[in-house]
């Protein structure tokens, strides 16, 4: 439940875990958070590096790289087609793009700030390649991919996705008296009066009282920003990441490098910049508490649901592919667009491939 802090107030930092260069620990509902920042070179006709700067490398598992991976891509790096099925993938990219694809037919290409969030549900295969649009300079890619677990009960919704284009999401800017600045940008939860757009029906943050959060702050050196109380009983976590993180504090607890800082969500704490700027991504809510089985890109709440889940997709493959191939790519000159199981085309206003 915490302790209590000097002069009498209950302390907000309950646990300071270090990250590696894998995925990030979570707590229910939250199943799974990666931070890939990639520095692809320029690209090539067919979208990803030349050739030559595949060799030596492991093909279809490339990972672990200091300055780029293939993925699991071939040509152009990413994800080729591949099913999930109980759950939701929250996609926030930050620098670069992603090519979507999917078996209901859907489309779409992202970045510089939106976010995908996409509702498996039943089961649903697709793509997320990373073209390299720029034929001539370094290709960033950076994103923050999410998994949300669904509650039991919701784990067999019709599957889909909705784009939060980076536009659409509210930003709390401060500074203070000595021109250090803050910002907030709140992807789920409402802070200050200001909320996101609605995530899907069938997700745990469309319920009141799951008391979910997902935002990403950036503090300048020297800056501070308090997160406020929360809902009592949410799990609350902070990520610190980049080199910032070697000199910020939490509560006034000082950090020694990335880290997740797990906080009471019931009691403010104070996040502190060092003398560099620093990155977090906060998540919170309140646990869905039901059972967690997973295998791969399933999760269910018991083996045999898994196990009919493995059936169901080699007999159904969660829809039929209408795709000409398990890894597509959008042309180089397209923007950003989505476009859904029902023809609908969506394009934000921004084309803009780098967050702000």
């Amino acid at each position: 439940l915490g302790t209590a802090r000097r002069d009498g107030a209950m302390a907000a930092v309950l646990g300071v875990e270090a990250l590696g260069p894998g995925p990030w620990p979570t707590e229910d509902p939250f199943l799974f958070a990666v931070h890939h920042d990639d520095r692809f070179p320029p690209g090539g006709p067919d979208l990803g590096p030349h050739r030559s700067l595949l060799r030596g490398r492991n093909i279809g598992a490339d990972f672990g790289h200091a300055d780029w991976n293939m993925y699991h891509g071939e040509t152009v790096p990413g994800f080729p087609k591949h099913p999930h099925r109980g759950f939701e993938t929250v996609s926030v990219v930050r620098h670069g793009c992603i090519d979507h694809t999917d078996s209901l037919g859907c489309a779409g290409r992202f970045g510089g700030g939106d976010v995908q969030w996409m509702t498996a549900g039943r089961g649903i295969s697709h793509t997320e390649m990373f073209p390299l649009i720029d034929a001539k300079a370094e290709n960033r890619v950076e994103l923050f991919q999410i998994w949300l677990n669904l509650p039991r009960a919701r784990k067999m919704a019709a599957p889909s996705f909705k784009m939060l284009w980076g536009e659409q999401l509210p930003r709390i800017r401060s500074e203070d008296s000595q021109g250090r600045k803050v910002d907030i940008t709140l992807i789920a939860g409402a802070l200050e009066g200001l909320a996101p757009p609605s995530p899907p029906p069938a997700s745990w943050a469309s319920e009141p009282e799951g008391g979910l959060a997902i935002w990403t702050g950036r503090l300048d050196p020297g800056a501070a920003w308090e997160v406020p109380p929360g809902p009592a009983g949410a799990n609350r976590a902070v990520y610190l990441f980049g080199p910032g993180a070697k000199a910020a504090s939490v509560d006034g607890r000082p950090l020694r490098g990335e880290c997740k800082v797990k906080l009471r969500a019931d009691v403010a704490a104070r996040i502190a910049a060092g003398d560099r700027e620093t990155e977090f991504l906060l998540l919170q809510a309140r646990p869905i508490g039901e059972p967690v089985v997973q295998h791969g890109p399933f999760v269910m709440t018991s083996r045999e649901e898994i196990r009919q889940a493995f059936a169901d997709y080699q007999r159904t493959g969660f829809g039929e592919w209408p795709w000409p191939s398990d890894s597509v790519v959008h042309a180089r000159e397209e923007g950003k667009f989505a476009k859904y199981a029902d023809g609908h085309v969506e394009r934000p206003h921004s084309e803009n491939i780098v967050a702000a």
